[in-house]
């Protein structure tokens, strides 16, 4: 059912923000090696289309997939942990920040392959409508992605197939640090229209817009019949593609653009929709939780190197070490 809550959509939106900020922190401190993909500004997108899944619907997000599994209902201290590669984390340390896993709320994965997500969650919801589950998919993209070969073939075979899947794409006007005026070739819409597709742009930055427009498309999908729909989501990424930019400064977008971008704060859009004193109340309590995040991925304990053979296999076995 859609969550039409202002609050519980705004304590979403304001969770993935300050969730982003102390995994910023944490990677300065040398706790998260390696970096992260922040999903500073585009919160609103993974929130709104969130609130209008069912727990059992499914979801695959991208590199920059953080936002994607709390929207969904992951636990933020468990998957801090995953980002510090902590034995406690969503997959004990071995997924960290792009293939962070939680089954148990519907995240099939984020996958740091460009435009991968299309081709998972459309085998996924296939495989599970066919043992008659009422199923909604939903596969998260960048603009970056519409022109990989992968995504254009689950767009084909999802179409054709009848598959129940929202293809969200978040254009945040960059793959990398390419424009996607000097990448995109005609539309982002265009591309759902070849394949028959029902497409729809909205505004990124407005959670509750976001919302309303997928809950109509994951009703339609739910009724079945009708094939897999696409939305656009305009928005516009606040922080580095990686945090790798916060070393090597990047140039690539211009101050006046980036402060243009910032002035439509998703978190802002969404917190003015709500009194002082309930915004006052969130704000404190994501405070809280993510400040015990913090404390319980730190003490948590590293991965046994013994164990670093196990998971490979679904059926358990664990192949043998050494040897040459």
């Amino acid at each position: 059912m859609t969550d039409a809550d202002p609050v519980r959509l705004y304590r979403t939106v304001r969770l993935i923000r300050r969730f982003e900020e102390r995994a910023i922190e944490l990677v300065r401190a040398g706790h998260i090696v390696g970096g992260i993909h922040p999903y500073l500004g585009q919160e609103g997108i993974a929130a709104g289309v969130c609130a209008a899944l069912d727990a059992d619907d499914v979801v695959v997000g991208t590199h920059r997939g953080h936002g994607h599994v709390l929207a969904k209902g992951a636990d933020p201290a468990r998957m801090l942990a995953e980002l510090c590669g902590r034995a406690t984390g969503l997959n004990a340390g071995r997924g960290g920040s792009m293939h962070a896993a939680d089954f148990g709320v519907g995240v099939l994965g984020a996958n740091a392959i460009v435009g991968a997500s299309g081709a998972i969650v459309t085998g996924a919801v296939w495989a599970r409508r066919r043992r008659g589950a009422d199923t909604v998919g939903v596969s998260f993209f960048g603009d970056g992605a519409v022109n990989e070969g992968m995504l254009l073939e689950a767009f084909n075979l999802a179409a054709l197939w009848r598959v129940p899947v929202l293809f969200v794409c978040e254009n945040n006007g960059y793959a990398t640090t390419m424009p996607v005026a000097g990448a995109v070739a005609g539309s982002i819409t265009g591309r759902a229209a070849a394949f028959g597709m029902p497409a729809a742009v909205v505004d990124g930055q407005d959670p509750e817009a976001v919302r309303d427009v997928a809950a109509a498309a994951v009703a339609r999908l739910r009724a079945g019949g009708g094939g897999p729909e696409l939305i656009e989501a305009s928005t516009y990424r606040f922080d580095a593609h990686h945090t790798f930019e916060h070393v090597v400064r990047l140039d690539y977008r211009p101050p006046e653009e980036v402060a243009r971008g910032r002035a439509r704060d998703p978190v802002a859009i969404q917190g003015a929709r709500l009194s002082a004193a309930d915004r006052a109340a969130v704000d404190a309590e994501v405070e809280r939780q993510l400040a015990a995040a913090v404390e319980f991925a730190l003490a948590s304990p590293e991965p046994d190197p013994a164990g670093a053979l196990a998971h490979l296999y679904a059926s358990g076995l664990t192949p043998r070490t050494g040897g040459g």
